[in-house]
């Protein structure tokens, strides 16, 4: 169902969350194809057929969900998704008894509480690890959308959130921090990291939307590479992380856009998505 070679420790990127939890984004795997040279700004890029994690060889809309696709939401075969999050749990020493929280994301200002045995629709969930039942660790998926991560000092209270240019604009990091605050989080004593998505150099929008999208939130203005209007969204969340009083702070470099490591919708159209991942200690 599954290529055992896909979901593995060096398939994932460990990140800073301070003493009280652990942070993690997926990969892909690290036998994705390179992207091949694109013919032009904007150009589309369809994988099809080699079959390199043995599920699907010879067809192209498997193959567009080639390594660790952990969405059941963009038509990967179900058990296969399955199976690839139990990895994903055993991978990060989870009990079998215990399993993370995942999220119905519609690109909104949402923010939920995370539960074991429910997937709201929501584009933020709320871990209270004090909670009874809690589950181990909660989940956003993403493939060129914001991906972030945060926890308290204690890792009591941590978060992950969908921060697409929708739910940026909209406000769904201040009403997360504010969600966190209510449980007795104090802004300066969260830490924040913001995971790989598209970048402002790569993520061309119309002139009229990045207009009314720095009306909103002027730090995600921005010009691709090849001069047309864009967006960083990334920069928009730093900003408003910035702005809420947010203690720790980081973002890597990444861009899904360019790096075959991440799946990116931009980039390729039908394709899985990565996860970023939260979990105390």
């Amino acid at each position: 169902m599954c290529d055992t070679n896909i979901g593995r420790v060096d398939d994932l990127i460990e990140v800073d969350l301070g003493p009280g939890a652990r942070g993690y984004f997926t990969t892909r795997g690290l036998r994705a194809r390179p992207v091949p040279d694109r013919s032009g700004p904007g150009a589309q890029v369809e994988e099809r057929g080699s079959g390199i994690d043995g599920d699907g060889a010879g067809d192209g809309r498997a193959s567009a969900y080639s390594g660790w696709n952990l969405a059941l939401h963009v038509g990967d075969d179900p058990q296969r998704v399955d199976s690839h999050r139990r990895r994903l749990e055993a991978l990060l020493g989870l009990e079998q008894d215990r399993h993370l929280a995942w999220m119905n994301q519609v690109h909104s200002a949402v923010v939920a509480e995370a539960r074991a045995e429910s997937v709201p629709t929501a584009d933020a969930l709320v871990l209270n690890a004090r909670a009874t039942g809690a589950p181990a660790g909660c989940c956003v998926l993403v493939a060129d959308c914001v991906p972030l991560l945060l926890a308290s000092r204690d890792g009591f209270l941590t978060a992950a959130v969908h921060a697409g240019r929708r739910g940026m604009l909209d406000g769904v990091v201040p009403a997360t921090i504010e969600s966190l605050r209510r449980a007795g989080a104090e802004p300066a004593e969260l830490w924040a990291v913001v995971g790989p998505s598209v970048c402002g150099a790569c993520y061309e929008v119309p002139d009229h939307m990045r207009a009314l999208s720095a009306q909103r939130e002027p730090a995600c203005a921005s010009r691709t590479s090849w001069g047309t209007p864009g967006l960083d969204v990334a920069a928009g969340v730093l900003a408003q992380l910035e702005r809420a009083g947010v203690g720790h702070i980081s973002a890597g470099q990444w861009c899904t856009y360019e790096d075959p490591r991440f799946y990116s919708f931009r980039r390729d159209g039908v394709t899985g998505r990565q996860a970023g991942v939260v979990v105390p200690r």
